[in-house]
């Protein structure tokens, strides 16, 4: 379904980090930072607007997702499973073990619910070879400690996730399926119901990566490989699209003092040598102010 949309391209570079595989941009209203991941190299980025600076922590193994802890800790989807830190500065953190036997496997996109639940989903690291080999879990921690629950098996590409403004809807993208779908969702207790078609994307449009539901209930979705951060209203109408200067679109949210500064991850893994050439900051870290706003990020409830 579309409409007229308005298109934007006043898009700065807030930091030029030309990371391999930037993503899951979460901001930190607490410490008025943007975390956020770089997940080939292993990193977790803290970028301060105030200063221009940002910092990074070595996880030593691919890291695809975080979230904040209602502690200050962090949550992270790491190569094997699930990783605790108290600090995101810390040297001891814990492990929960996901799909760890399965070493073609690894964690993606992930994102905490309303009542401090992190989920995340799997793919395989080779995915064009091996489809429907991941899943979507969720964990909680319960009075006995750290509990995972699969919720969706035969997932090829487990990519963006956010929930609709009364919490009891979530978008979910598998990104080989070209689709963002919408389940029912259960904020008491955490469960998945019926899901159905949001859009379906032209894979000439781009690959759906990550996605974030703003304070009006619009939802944006990161085209891969167009270079596009396009907006669907609520009833799935194209309504706006910011373009960038690089192709490859992974992520975004909103931050800033009024959650009206939106901040844009990208990649250059897939990019050839000619190709990086052509788009020397691949892989930085973009913000514009497009006219609407955020939604503060919930928090984890664990660390």
């Amino acid at each position: 379904m579309t409409a007229s949309r308005q298109t934007f391209a006043a898009v700065d570079i807030a930091h030029d980090a030309r990371a391999l595989l930037g993503e899951c941009p979460i901001w930190d209203e607490r410490a008025r930072r943007l975390r956020w991941v770089d997940i080939h190299k292993g990193l977790v980025h803290s970028y301060l607007p105030a200063t221009g600076t940002d910092q990074s922590i070595a996880i030593g193994q691919p890291v695809s997702a975080l979230g904040l802890g209602v502690d200050g800790g962090l949550v992270l989807a790491t190569g094997d499973g699930f990783q605790l830190r108290g600090t995101d500065a810390a040297d001891q953190f814990s492990t929960i073990d996901v799909e760890k036997p399965i070493t073609g496997n690894r964690m993606n996109d992930g994102r905490v619910d309303a009542a401090g639940r992190f989920w995340a989903g799997t793919m395989a690291s080779l995915w064009e070879e091996t489809k429907y080999a991941g899943s979507l879990y969720r964990l909680e921690m319960r009075d006995d400690g750290p509990t995972v629950t699969k919720h969706v098996a035969d997932v090829t590409v487990a990519n963006g996730l956010d929930w609709t403004l009364d919490g009891r809807s979530m978008y979910y993208v598998d990104s080989w399926t070209q689709r963002v779908d919408v389940f029912d969702f259960d904020p008491d207790t955490g469960t998945l119901g019926r899901r159905r078609t949001f859009v379906t994307i032209s894979p000439s449009e781009g690959l759906p990566d990550g996605l974030v539901v703003d304070a009006d209930g619009g939802v944006w979705v990161a085209l891969f490989g167009a270079g596009v951060l396009r907006r669907y209203s609520a009833s799935g109408v194209i309504d706006f699209e910011i373009h960038l200067p690089v192709s490859l679109v992974t992520s975004a949210t909103f931050g800033g003092a009024d959650l009206s500064d939106l901040y844009i991850t990208t990649a250059k893994h897939r990019l050839g040598e000619s190709e990086r050439a052509e788009q020397p900051h691949a892989g930085s870290l973009f913000v514009c102010r497009p006219g609407f706003t955020g939604r503060p990020c919930h928090r984890f409830r664990g660390v």
